[in-house]
């Protein structure tokens, strides 16, 4: 007991820096950081050996402690070698065509998956998988997003995580893993958050076709949405796409989001309240991750619809913004809103050569009915 009272501890008290971080960092490759990425198909990645392929950490402010992010390139025409992983994984697709096999332990069934570009997936913890570049003429990217940070917090052994013997008590043999995601009814008002449906499965073939969708009228704009459940995990998603020279109602929510775009151009504004905007260009394949509770507002400055998926952290980080009760404590109505949104809005679309499509109501009656206003459209 003396000697032990003599250590120093893994962490000191108080401390930001986590068990996940200290291990993300001795594997040598790059991690990015910041208020977002331009583009996930470009960032530098480096060689890491025990993953046998070129990889990067992504740690935007507002991910710590809570949620991992990584991107992996698979050469032309090869495969990674094969890894077990002890949490549920979300993969997306950046780029190419691949393959993805996977299998609970020795002897049992795999099940084979094709997949493109913008395709989204689930890897079931504690299960055996590789990932193939179907493609012979150039590396493709993909996306991984799991819950890592808190269990390494929990659990600090990193073995503990990788190859472990232990077999899962569900598998993918079990059921009709891998086909195309199912729409579920929700049971009532409060799930789903006001959505009349959301879609259950492990596998979603291309989220820029992805058009399933149900009105969301609370973020205005006339957008639309689709929530995500994936099987036996508590992991979640949802997609909202919104039109074309509009933009939504600033709002803000818990930590550790990551946001990725799958189609469109335009950028989102982020600030923790009383203090300075900062203004965050997207476009396909761009990632935003808005801080715990800062006010976020996401801005369709093109010709086209856009898109943003949403990759959720744990039930306990969503913030009091999930709740539709709350609007009036963590969403901002656009009479309410600074004029310097709508002035940096409408100077973004002059330099496009186009102008808003925002209705002069919805500034002036915070109970506009957007309905009315698509359906002029």
């Amino acid at each position: 007991m003396a000697d032990a009272a003599k250590q120093e501890p893994v962490v000191t008290m108080w401390s930001k820096e986590f068990t996940y971080d200290r291990w993300m960092k001795s594997k040598g490759i790059p991690i990015h950081r910041g208020y977002f990425i331009d583009d996930l198909r470009t960032i530098e990645l480096e060689w890491w050996e025990e993953r046998g392929c070129k990889s990067a950490f992504i740690q935007l402010l507002g991910q710590e402690g809570v949620t991992a992010a990584r991107v992996s390139e698979i050469p032309p025409g090869k495969s990674l070698p094969p890894v077990k992983f002890a949490l549920d994984e979300i993969v997306y697709v950046l780029s190419g065509r691949g393959l993805t096999t996977v299998w609970a332990s020795e002897g049992k069934p795999k099940k084979n998956f094709e997949w493109q570009e913008h395709s989204m997936f689930l890897v079931p913890r504690n299960h055996w998988h590789i990932f193939s570049n179907m493609q012979g003429d150039k590396p493709i990217r993909v996306f991984h997003y799991s819950y890592m940070p808190m269990a390494m917090s929990a659990l600090p052994e990193p073995d503990m995580y990788f190859n472990n013997p232990y077999e899962p008590k569900v598998t993918v043999s079990d059921g009709d893993f891998y086909s195309e995601a199912k729409m579920v009814q929700a049971k009532d008002a409060d799930e789903g958050l006001g959505m009349r449906a959301f879609w259950y499965g492990n596998f979603f073939p291309d989220m820029r076709a992805w058009n399933k969708l149900d009105a969301n009228e609370r973020r205005g704009a006339g957008g639309k949405s689709v929530f995500m459940q994936f099987p036996n995990s508590e992991l979640t998603a949802h997609m909202s796409v919104f039109a074309p020279k509009t933009y939504k109602k600033a709002h803000r929510h818990g930590p550790g989001r990551a946001i990725i775009i799958p189609a469109g151009e335009g950028y989102s504004i982020m600030w923790e309240e009383g203090k300075e905007k900062i203004v965050c260009p997207w476009h396909e394949c761009s990632m935003i991750t808005p801080p715990d509770k800062w006010f976020h507002q996401h801005f369709n400055a093109g010709g086209d619809m856009a898109r943003y998926l949403a990759l959720h952290p744990p039930m306990q980080f969503h913030g009091h913004a999930e709740k539709v009760e709350d609007r009036a404590k963590d969403q901002i109505e656009y009479p309410k809103e600074d004029p310097f949104v709508r002035q940096k809005f409408e100077e973004e679309l002059a330099k496009r050569g186009i102008k808003s499509e925002m209705p002069a109501e919805c500034y002036s009656n915070p109970d506009y009915e957007w309905s009315k206003a698509m359906g002029k459209q």
